[in-house]
């Protein structure tokens, strides 16, 4: 809660505080988009539906010594968070039900955990090898 080390901002923080909330709206959509492509397309891929629990946590607003609007805050947090991640992981799976190669390596991009077990960016020997059946 660096936030609260910086009691000189609160104005900035009073004025960010509707855009951030605003986010709710496309995070729902995004939400139940995101579920119904999960629940519909999983299956048909005969993958394993994604632990939704284990990503989206709600639970920080039980504690006693946050204020009212810290813990609407963390609530908010948690499912915001958690859902990005919960996308990611359904993304991640579905990248590798679909695609299974890494990108070409550029300084600086950050390269998701399921990519480590991809085959190398223009490695044809090995993408016929591994995915070309006769």
């Amino acid at each position: 809660m660096e936030y609260r080390k910086h009691p000189e901002r609160r104005m900035r923080h009073l004025l960010s505080a509707p855009i951030i909330w605003a986010m709710i709206v496309p995070l729902v959509f995004f939400d139940i988009c995101m579920e119904i492509y999960h629940r519909i397309c999983f299956p048909l891929y005969g993958l394993s539906y994604v632990d939704r629990l284990r990503y989206i946590r709600i639970d920080r607003h039980r504690l006693k010594y946050l204020s009212f609007w810290e813990k609407v805050n963390c609530a908010y947090c948690g499912y915001a968070n958690g859902l990005m991640h919960y996308a990611s992981i359904i993304a991640g799976e579905t990248e590798r039900y679909w695609c299974g190669i890494r990108h070409e390596r550029i300084s600086g991009f950050v390269e998701p955990e399921h990519h480590k077990a991809f085959l190398a960016y223009g490695d044809a020997k090995a993408f016929l090898k591994k995915f070309v059946f006769k």
